[in-house]
């Protein structure tokens, strides 16, 4: 979670508001980390709050202990590929536990291109999604995820960056071969672009049609690995699917709730806005899973219960709107009694 800076240009902040390595690319702003603990219908029961420079095995150790401290019988870490390292697998399997874990198959680790290697059947789970379980090794279970919606996202990010790189490419071949070269150089910093890119043997710039059809065939797609030998392809695929409850937490914190920016200093206070963001968005979790509807929609529903302020000779009052079936609805799942019609009713002052 990054945070404006005291002043202008870089600070020497230090301590709890610290500079670390930003997931949103803002290297220039200090930061915390945030972590959440969600349940599987995605109400987030637990939060903690870290300097912005503490690495990803510190969080998930403190994570781990914190939460052996509930006596959960049986504990499946899910993570994303950020903290796929060899190190952390070890850490989560402490005391029986296991894991499931993400990652690109677009990556040139050997545990994709095995993954890649191996023929196989997909098999259709709950929400469209297929799985096709590969092996790999005799120490984790691998499964190979094929996503038809994100398959279409993932074919029209890729047709708008060719684009991109068709109009930026547009009339090099007359450019002198020193500015193409530094064409080629800007390009080269984009991992983006620079994949859809080949340069011929003349040293022209070119859209790389084979690199095109290979990615073509991993759109939607992505590798898992766990270390339970009991769960099932499905219940490892739809395990890992709920890391999007994860997510939607995120942007409803980031979005909806407003947790950032901070403009506080001092660790207390910080610590302080960052709890009273989590319990929001447990309110709002709550209210969703009762009543069965978006919390945007609840709100916009409830937003038009208004108080009127009347004050005339014979005195003071105040007295609520009507309430619609909807809200009595809303009210009732949430097991709220309905305001009072009239409040704070005063009679006139007589006059001295």
């Amino acid at each position: 979670m990054n945070e404006p800076p005291s002043k202008p240009g870089r600070s020497s902040s230090t301590g709890f508001r610290t500079y670390g390595k930003s997931k949103d690319h803002r290297d220039d702003l200090p930061q915390i980390v945030v972590g959440l603990a969600v349940t599987r219908e995605g109400i987030p029961v637990r939060v903690w709050s870290w300097p912005g420079n503490t690495s990803d095995s510190a969080l998930i150790r403190q994570v781990k202990a914190d939460l052996k401290e509930w006596t959960l019988s049986r504990v499946v870490w899910v993570a994303d590929r950020g903290f796929a390292s060899a190190e952390n697998r070890r850490y989560l399997r402490r005391g029986d536990d296991h894991y499931i874990m993400g990652e690109k198959l677009r990556s040139a680790s050997k545990e994709a291109q095995a993954a890649l290697s191996r023929a196989g059947r997909y098999r259709e789970v709950a929400g469209n999604l297929k799985v096709k379980e590969v092996r790999i090794s005799d120490e984790e279970r691998f499964l190979v995820c094929h996503n038809p919606e994100a398959a279409e996202r993932d074919a029209q990010v890729r047709a708008r960056l060719v684009a991109h790189l068709s109009d930026l490419i547009k009339g090099s071949d007359r450019l002198p071969a020193m500015k193409r070269a530094e064409l080629k150089g800007v390009i080269s910093t984009k991992p983006g672009l620079s994949r859809f890119l080949r340069t011929t043997a003349g040293g022209l710039l070119r859209i790389d049609a084979d690199a095109i059809a290979s990615d073509e065939k991993l759109d939607g797609k992505y590798l898992l690995r766990s270390s339970d030998p009991t769960l099932s392809p499905e219940d490892i695929a739809l395990g890992y699917k709920q890391l999007s409850e994860v997510e939607r937490g995120w942007r409803d914190l980031k979005h909806v709730l407003d947790l950032r920016p901070v403009y506080h200093r001092k660790e207390e206070r910080i610590r302080a806005h960052v709890i009273l963001c989590w319990l929001a968005l447990l309110l709002t979790r709550v209210a969703e899973t009762k009543t069965g509807d978006s919390w945007p929609n609840l709100r916009r529903e409830l937003e038009r219960l208004q108080v009127g302020t009347f004050e005339g000779s014979a005195g003071f009052f105040r007295k609520r709107t009507a309430l619609t079936p909807a809200q009595k609805v809303i009210l009732h799942k949430l097991a709220i009694q309905e305001p009072a019609e009239m409040q704070d009713i005063r009679p006139a002052s007589k006059a001295s």
